[in-house]
């Protein structure tokens, strides 16, 4: 068997979910895999999408099947994820896919799909206690690791978007071999301008996440000159609570809403302190945005000589930072063109063009070892 000569479509099986990030990345790596003629079907866990984020996926044809599956990180027992990766199986079955994608590679812990699996390692909560707490696991996240390394285990390849997270994945599950890179895209929303002139700071994500440390964003808010906006929510699908006294919190905003908040150009901050990523650094950085960013590894991987580092526990520095861009546009303006640049490196086509190389090299090995198999037997 070879692809695509022998097959007029490439038909992937997707999961999602549509609480952060990995629902923008799925959207956009189906909408671009769909301009190449892959057939993609996203099999959506968690909470339900929005009707705005539903809508994102009509408007590049994303065939959705909205399971109502728990997550892997908001389940309450093994047993839940085990099950929930089971009925995955099941969709397999039913819809007959060439290869299943995870976005959740703990799916793959006690399932057998029978076809090609591609999971990717956007994040888990080994290498986030790691880089937020520190020491050892505690009991629910034993668990819970233990079942993302059997699915590691069960993978026929794993991606990683830096090679940073890529290592830190390798480290913390005993890897032989590290994640393949693949870097994320972003495909730029076209607006029009915003008719806000208003001079802000702007930051966006899951606010209640601990690794993304908006309490010292909210500090530094009281520090200065202009307002703090951030986007995103405060309470978490696991029940997990931030709060806001001195930025302004502007909820969950669709992608229209947050680059129309971008394209007057703030002065864009993330002090995260766990990102294997960041996708909204990347949209703001489209947006010509100056960054002012947490100095960890991945960021400086993706970023460096175009944004600000600081350490994200010195408050002082970070508020000094950001006051000497609004006192500087001449030098705010020179960083956000350098991180606009940048940001052309990172780009959709060239994430679905890595993806897709990793999908051919996956069937390709699956059809050479169906064929020794056939020889031997």
């Amino acid at each position: 068997m070879t692809w695509p000569e022998e097959k007029t479509a490439l038909h992937v099986l997707m999961t999602a979910d549509a609480v952060g990030g990995v629902w923008q990345y799925a959207l956009d790596l189906s909408g671009s895999l769909r301009e190449k003629g892959v057939r993609v079907t996203i099999a959506v866990l968690g909470p339900s999408p929005s009707a705005d984020q539903q809508a994102m996926a009509e408007a590049i044809g994303a065939e959705l099947i909205l399971t109502d599956l728990p997550l892997d990180w908001t389940a309450q027992s093994p047993r839940e994820v085990e099950e929930a990766g089971r009925a995955i199986a099941r969709i397999a079955t039913r819809i007959q896919p060439d290869l299943l994608h995870l976005n959740s590679p703990a799916l793959a812990a006690n399932a057998a799909f029978g076809i090609p699996v591609v999971a990717v390692c956007h994040s888990c909560v080994a290498t986030w206690w790691q880089a937020v707490k520190g020491g050892q696991l505690p009991g629910e996240f034993v668990w819970r690791t233990d079942l993302v390394a059997r699915g590691y285990a069960s993978a026929d390849r794993l991606l990683a978007p830096t090679l940073a997270f890529a290592q830190a994945t390798a480290q913390a599950y005993g890897l032989s071999q590290t994640p393949t890179v693949v870097r994320n895209g972003r495909r730029p929303v076209p607006i029009s301008r915003s008719t806000s002139e208003q001079d802000c700071v702007f930051t966006a994500g899951r606010l209640w996440d601990e690794g993304k440390n908006f309490a010292v964003i909210d500090r530094v808010a009281s520090r200065l000159t202009v307002p703090v906006l951030a986007a995103g929510p405060l309470e978490g699908p696991n029940g997990t609570q931030a709060k806001a006294d001195h930025a302004k919190v502007l909820g969950r905003l669709g992608d229209v809403e947050v680059a129309q908040h971008l394209s007057v150009k703030p002065v864009f901050i993330s002090m995260a302190r766990y990102e294997p990523f960041g996708l909204a650094v990347l949209e703001a950085a489209q947006m010509g945005c100056a960054l002012v960013l947490s100095d960890i590894p991945t960021f400086r991987e993706l970023w460096e000589g175009a944004a600000l580092f600081v350490d994200p526990s010195e408050e002082n520095a970070i508020a000094e930072a950001i006051q000497q861009l609004l006192q500087d546009p001449k030098a705010r303006t020179i960083l956000g063109r350098a991180a606009r640049d940048r940001a052309d490196a990172y780009t959709v086509d060239a994430m679905s063009a890595g993806v897709l190389s990793v999908y051919r090299s996956v069937l390709h090995q699956g059809s050479l070892r169906s064929s020794l198999e056939g020889a031997v037997a």
